[in-house]
């Protein structure tokens, strides 16, 4: 996906085109972004942008081999975390 007004791959996405790259709605993302469970995202102006490595990173925290996998990382929903989930950050 190249730029059409400069022809150089994007650096930065904004929301909805950020939400697509991941595949979960505009919506979806927002919420993530609100309670902070989503990808690290740049406030440039009054835009909000994120980085294409933090995106792939972020999903990168989701990666499992099996159901009983445990890792370190952990891809929370989007909804508040409990005292729990935030002590495992």
């Amino acid at each position: 996906m190249l730029d059409p007004k400069t022809g150089l791959p994007p650096r930065f996405l904004r929301t909805p085109d950020a939400a697509r790259f991941l595949g979960i709605s505009i919506r979806t993302l927002e919420k993530h972004r609100t309670y902070g469970t989503g990808p690290t995202y740049r406030k440039i102006g009054g835009r909000i942008v994120y980085a294409l490595p933090d995106l792939q990173g972020w999903v990168e925290n989701g990666v499992r081999r099996s159901t009983t996998d445990v890792t370190p990382c952990r891809v929370f929903p989007a909804r508040p975390l409990t005292p729990a989930e935030k002590a495992t950050l």
